[in-house]
Order: structure tokens, then C-alpha cells, then sequence
């Protein structure tokens, strides 16, 4: 519809200072003469519109005359570049309506929102996830990037923490939070305080006064893709394999986190799942709990440790 197509244009010339007939028609997928009649029918129908003549000419919208069309207040355009920003789970039709909305909101909200597109990512999980709920936690988050702000907050029952925001990212159905802390008399993350954070032990989280800015050099995927190599190194070096019946199975990947992984489906529905710990005994004692929906297949060594726990349990309770 060229009601549309009108309104693509608009936004376009919102978003920068001129723009050529050749690059509305390559942005619009029209031809230059079906363009050129495009902005003529705008400033034709009484909207600011007017060409530059000249070898360095084009069209431009009138100094001051911004048309708001989306109606989107400052939080809801900061989610909405989250959404865009690293998100592989878009269809490419979906990123292109996203990016056509983006451009009609007010300059004051995007750079914030910018920042957080950059520092928002989603990659594939670790275990077999679902997407679930999105932590409230995380639009605090948001919010503090976006403002170039610290957060406040404590982490699971540990003393309250101040850190600057850097990267917000899901493996899965999980949120994870990349912060730094600042050095005294200082208002940028330092690099050496690098730490991970699982969103969903976050508490009290609330943005702070206090200014906080990423430290020069920054890279949020370069970052993340460190941190989660860290991870994996920290694994450990003792892996079983289970067999977890199907209602035990999103628990299961809940509960060992990173340290879990999906490999593998039976016909009986049943999952074949790997599990890591820094030791054998470490590893029996995580799956103890786990006994009645979880079969430990190999190695051994965990089973014999498992078996030590059962008699274990068995003396203290006879009586």
C-alpha cells in the first residue's frame, strides 16, 4: 500500500539529515522514480518536506519537525531495541518491522536504547530450554545500561553489591548478568572485576545514582563469549550419564545449570543427559537428590559413590 510506503519514507528522512531518491528507493525496495513521486506526495500534502538542488542535494525534512508515530515511551523503546538487538530467534521480516519503528522514535531515547541493543544477546543453550519467563530483574537491568548507570543488589543471601552493568544474555530458558565493579574514585567498569551472574538468584536490584560507564574497548560479545568460556573450563573434569525421565528433565537442566547438557532422546521419552563436577564424590552428592527420576548409566565410579551415600543414609535411618 503506498499509505505504507508513505509512512516508511517519513521515518526514514526522521532518521537522518538527507536522504537521496536512490536511497529511498534502495531502503524501500521501489524504483528511484516511484521514490522521487513518494517525497513529492509528502511535502505536497503539507508535511515539511523539501528537495535540496545541487550536486550534494536531496531531501530533507524540515529542522524541528519530528512526527512521533509510534506513541512509545522512553522504557518501552529501550525493550524494544533489547528485542532487536542479538536476537537470532526474530524472523528476518519481524527485525525489518522492528527497525522501521526504531527510526520514528525521539534521538533523546535512542542512544540509551542503542546501548542496550549492543549489550543484550541470546544464545543457544547449554541444555535442551525452552525460552521462559524473562526476570523482572532484567528491565532493572536494562534500565541501568541505557542510563549508563550502576545497580544495586544482593546475590543469593551474600551482602549487598554494586556493579556496573555490562552484558545481559539467555543461554536457553536462563538469564545471565556480565558486571564489573569500579575503582575507588573511578565511574568505569574495571575490566580485572569482571564477574557472571545468574539473573534469577539476583535480589533487590535497583539502579543507583551513581554514574557507570564501560571500560574503553568494550566488546559485549567478545566479553560474553570469554565468560562463557570460563565456564566450561570450570565444569570439571568428572562427567555422568544419566537417563532422566521427561518431567524430571527441565528440573534437571535447572538445576546443574551450565553443568548439564541434553544428549540425547529415547523412545520412551525418557532424556539422555550429561552432568559435570569438579569430583566423583562432588557429582553423587548433587544426584542423590535426584534417584528416583534420574538413572546414573556410567561411569563406576559415581555409581559406587552413590551406593556409599545409600548405605550411608540406610545406617543413620534404620531404626
Amino acid at each position: 500500500m503506498r499509505a505504507d510506503r508513505l509512512i516508511q519514507v517519513l521515518l526514514l528522512l526522521q532518521s537522518r539529515p538527507q536522504v537521496t531518491a536512490a536511497e529511498v528507493a534502495a531502503e524501500l525496495e521501489v524504483s528511484i522514480p516511484t521514490a522521487r513521486r513518494d517525497l513529492e506526495a509528502l511535502s505536497s500534502a503539507g508535511i515539511p518536506v523539501y528537495p535540496v538542488r545541487g550536486r550534494n542535494g536531496g531531501w530533507r525534512l524540515l529542522d524541528g519537525a519530528r512526527t512521533n508515530l509510534t506513541g512509545l515511551t522512553e522504557p518501552e523503546v529501550t525493550a524494544l531495541f533489547a528485542l532487536l538487538g542479538s536476537n537470532e530467534a526474530l524472523p528476518p521480516a519481524a527485525t525489518r518491522a522492528i527497525a522501521k519503528l526504531v527510526r520514528s522514535v525521539p534521538s533523546t531515547f535512542r542512544s540509551g536504547a542503542e546501548r542496550v541493543a549492543t549489550a543484550t544477546i541470546r544464545s543457544a543453550a547449554w541444555g535442551h530450554l525452552e525460552p521462559g519467563k524473562v526476570p523482572d530483574s532484567v528491565t532493572v537491568l536494562h534500565h541501568a545500561i541505557a542510563t549508563q548507570r550502576r545497580i544495586s543488589f544482593t546475590y543469593r543471601v551474600g551482602a549487598p553489591r554494586e556493579v556496573v552493568p555490562l552484558v545481559v544474555a539467555s543461554k536457553g530458558g536462563i538469564w545471565y548478568l556480565v558486571g564489573a565493579r569500579v575503582l575507588d574514585g573511578k565511574d568505569t567498569a574495571d575490566p580485572a572485576s569482571l564477574r557472571l551472574f545468574r539473573v534469577d538468584r539476583i535480589r533487590d536490584a535497583e539502579v543507583t545514582a551513581d554514574r557507570g560507564y564501560v571500560f574503553e574497548g568494550f566488546d559485549a560479545a567478545a566479553v560474553w563469549d570469554a565468560m562463557t568460556d570460563h565456564v566450561e573450563a570450570l565444569r570439571g573434569s568428572v562427567q555422568a550419564a544419566l537417563l532422566v525421565d521427561a518431567a524430571a528433565v527441565r528440573p534437571l537442566l535447572q538445576a546443574f545449570g551450565v553443568h548439564a547438557a541434553v544428549t540425547g532422546e529415547q523412545p520412551d521419552g525418557r532424556s539422555l543427559i550429561t552432568v559435570r563436577a569438579h569430583s566423583v564424590t562432588g557429582l553423587a552428592e548433587q544426584l542423590v537428590g535426584w534417584t528416583s527420576a534420574a538413572q546414573v548409566l556410567e561411569p563406576a565410579e559415581v555409581r559406587t559413590a552413590l551406593a556409599a551415600i545409600g548405605r550411608r543414609i540406610i545406617d543413620t535411618y534404620r531404626d
